[in-house]
């Protein structure tokens, strides 16, 4: 099994950094690699076991399941239904937590996954650089001057 976990320091209270990340169906709101998302079944977006379908700026379509939702521990997980990269047995976890020194969000995101041997390595690197370390870059880059 693959696992990659990214961090981050976001310079801006964590109740914000996690109104801004937590409709599961709003990434295109705060990630640049998400354009368009919808949750299937017109289920709502906090509620364990939704799927959101979205599309990414290369075009890819991908559906992910909702596992867990915590308002009070900041806290998402979901795992990847349909991608068009070669894994399975996906599970992700987005959680912040508060820096008190400087009233600050530690972000850490972290998945694990099944794939080939040859594969792994680099799609834990993509996953890693280009969608989480790309979302924290966005969110530091949004609160950037704010505070």
């Amino acid at each position: 099994m693959a696992k990659v976990t990214i961090s981050s320091v976001i310079d801006a209270p964590v109740e914000e950094v996690w109104a801004r990340i937590r409709d599961f169906n709003g990434l295109p709101g705060w990630h640049p690699r998400m354009v368009e998302s919808h949750i299937e079944d017109g289920k709502d977006a906090a509620s364990i076991g939704c799927v959101r379908n979205f599309k990414l700026v290369s075009g890819a379509t991908l559906r992910e399941k909702l596992l867990d939702f915590s308002d009070a521990n900041f806290l998402v997980s979901y795992s990847i239904l349909e991608t068009p990269q070669p894994l399975t047995n996906h599970k992700a976890t987005l959680q912040l937590r508060r820096v008190t020194d400087g009233n600050r969000t530690y972000a850490e995101w972290s998945a694990s996954f099944d794939a080939a041997p040859e594969d792994a390595d680099k799609l834990a690197e993509g996953m890693g650089a280009n969608v989480f370390q790309g979302g924290f870059n966005a969110l530091k880059s949004h609160f950037a001057g704010k505070n």
